[in-house]
């Protein structure tokens, strides 16, 4: 069974689910998307850690992690193993012990950018769900999270709106900072009408 390394790209709001964000992955080898439908919390959790944003009190996630340092055990990497019923499966998989335990992506992809691990996907996962953008000047996120090991190709903005996606996406890490998530969440969908526009 062959494994695919992901990076994410970032977050979006997904059209007509409600407070539902889409997880957007990139295959480091190639051009594949894998969008996942998480939910507002565990999107929160990926977006805090990902913009170096720290919450007052520890998250669930945040706790996972100390957990694991106190007993010294080390997350080797998060494999996206299975898809049944449009419902995506993970494992979180251990150094020491060759443990493997399953877990919902969200989670193990936040438990993940926290421990810095790679993150996997089955092959036929991504062949079955994967999806090459059409115009690559869309493909970039509302923010663009930093990889784990290689980075993708930097974003090249079109010089007639870069200007002002640049403003946005300042204004957007302002706001996450400031834990202005109402603000945050206008500015991102500000930003994803400027670049379906482009």
């Amino acid at each position: 069974m062959e494994k695919k390394q992901l990076v994410v790209l970032g977050l979006s709001a997904s059209p007509g689910t409600g407070s539902a964000y889409a997880l957007i992955m990139k295959e480091i080898d190639g051009n594949r998307r894998l969008p996942i439908i998480i939910g507002a919390f565990e999107a929160q959790a990926i977006a805090l850690e990902m913009e170096g944003v720290e919450p007052p009190r520890p998250m669930t996630h945040d706790l996972l992690k100390k957990i694991l340092d106190t007993f010294d055990e080390q997350l080797t990497e998060v494999y996206i193993n299975d898809l049944k019923d449009g419902t995506f499966f993970a494992k979180l998989i251990f150094e020491y012990s060759s443990i493997e335990i399953d877990a919902r992506p969200s989670d193990a992809i936040a438990l993940a950018v926290r421990c810095n691990v790679p993150i996997y996907v089955n092959s036929e996962i991504l062949d079955e769900t994967g999806i090459i953008p059409q115009d690559e000047q869309t493909e970039q996120a509302p923010y663009t999270a930093q990889p784990f090991q290689e980075k993708p190709e930097p974003y090249k903005q079109p010089k007639a709106k870069k200007s002002r996606l640049e403003m946005l996406n300042e204004d957007l890490d302002k706001a996450i900072k400031d834990e202005n998530y109402e603000l945050a969440a206008k500015i991102r969908d500000e930003i994803k009408n400027l670049l379906e526009s482009s």
